[in-house]
Formats: structure tokens, C-alpha cells, sequence
């Protein structure tokens, strides 16, 4: 069984979409990221770095006990390791499903967590920022566009590295225009069509049912972090 420390962003959708995609079994653990739960003792010896999501894995199949991981590229390598799925067998194709995996970790989803930031949750509004993390994120979505010419997926077979892409992909939210980017609105599309898919988002309204920041104790705690955070 995999514990899975989890909350509705889209870095926790990555693992619930993977696990369901591949039936592995698991137990989602709540971790309300607005009211501070990150912070427990017990989920920061998991996630010293105080970010969902994190698993801990009770039947690795190697000596020394579970194993825990935090950071969600991370943890599909993981996953996708030890179930044999979602990661292409042949060498090459694999260190280019691995690569595309970091682009999103480095880029896709820093730049659209900051367009987020910035469009949504900023007091006030700061031109500069915003044109600037709002164009990098259209970039950014055209390489992706880019790569999905002339082939169904990231890296042909569907792969970790379209469910890591996939929930950063919020063009409304993210002032983007979709039908500008045809191949990654038809991925896009397609994604979203899968059962699995489904499920894992049909989880999360379960899970959390007003996903928006509401109040300022939840903006305090998610946007008010410092070095005096880390205990």
C-alpha cells in the first residue's frame, strides 16, 4: 500500500492520476495546505520541504523498510519504475520522457505557479509581473505545442511526462488562448477524455470542495512563508 500525502493542486493530480491510471494501490492522506497542515511534525519527516505532495511506499521490494519520497517528478520516477508503466523501456525514449519531466518541474509549472500568483492571489496587481510571468507561460505552452506535432503524446506513448504537464495546462487561468496552440489543445483534450483522468479530478472534489483561497488566514499561511517557516 502507498500512502499518498495529497491535496488538490496539480502537483497532487499527477499522482492521483497516475495511480489511477495504473491501479496501483493507495490511501490518500489529506494534507490541507490552507490551514497549515504542511507543518505537522509528522508530514515534515516525510516533506522536509513542507509541499504536498509526498508518499510513503509500505511494500518498496527492497530491503530497509518503506520508503518516503517528497517532490513530485520525483515520485512519478518512482511509480513508474516500480510498476513497469508510464515510462517508455527503450533507453532513448525513456531519457526523453525524463527530460521532458524536468522541463515541467524547472519550468512549466515554476512559471505557471507564478502567472497564478501574480493574475489571482497578488494584493495588488503589478503590471511588469504579470506581462512577464503571463508571456513566459505562452512560450512555454508553444514548445509544448511544438513537440506534440505529428505525434499523439510528450514523447509518443503516454508517459509521465504528460501527466506532469497536463494540470499545469489551465489556459483561462493563465490568460492563454488555447486555439492558438492546436496541437496541445487536441493533447489537451485528449488527456482529459482518459477514465483515469476523471476519476483522479472527480477525487479531488471530493477531497476539497472550495478549492479557491477564501480568507486571509489561508493566504497568510500559503503566501506569508520565510525562513521562520522551516522548524
Amino acid at each position: 500500500m502507498i500512502d499518498v500525502y495529497y491535496w488538490t493542486t496539480p502537483n497532487g493530480h499527477k499522482l492521483t492520476m497516475f495511480l489511477e491510471e495504473t491501479g496501483l494501490p493507495y490511501a490518500l492522506k489529506p494534507v490541507n495546505i490552507s490551514r497549515g497542515e504542511q507543518f505537522e511534525p509528522e508530514f515534515l519527516a516525510i516533506a522536509p520541504n513542507n509541499r504536498i505532495p509526498a508518499i510513503v511506499d509500505h511494500a518498496p521490494g527492497i530491503d530497509g523498510g518503506p520508503v518516503a519520497l517528497f517532490e513530485s517528478g520525483a515520485i512519478l520516477l518512482y511509480l513508474a519504475d516500480k510498476s513497469g508503466r508510464l515510462i517508455p523501456p527503450d533507453t532513448r525514449a525513456r531519457w526523453q520522457c525524463i527530460q521532458w519531466l524536468f522541463w515541467q518541474m524547472a519550468g512549466l509549472g515554476p512559471m505557471a505557479g507564478q502567472n497564478h500568483h501574480f493574475n489571482a492571489y497578488a494584493i495588488d496587481p503589478i503590471p511588469y509581473a504579470i506581462d512577464r510571468y503571463v508571456n513566459e507561460t505562452g512560450r512555454l505552452y508553444a514548445v509544448l505545442d511544438r513537440q506534440l506535432r505529428r505525434r499523439e503524446f510528450i514523447v509518443d506513448t503516454y508517459s509521465i511526462a504528460d501527466i506532469a504537464c497536463y494540470p499545469w495546462i489551465q489556459p483561462e487561468r493563465q490568460k492563454q488562448n488555447i486555439d492558438d496552440f492546436p496541437d496541445l489543445k487536441r493533447w489537451r483534450e485528449s488527456i482529459a477524455a482518459r477514465p483515469a483522468t476523471q476519476r483522479a479530478y472527480a477525487i479531488a472534489k471530493t477531497i476539497n470542495v472550495k478549492p479557491a483561497i477564501s480568507d486571509e488566514e489561508s493566504r497568510k499561511i500559503l503566501f506569508g512563508q520565510g525562513r521562520h517557516t522551516v522548524r
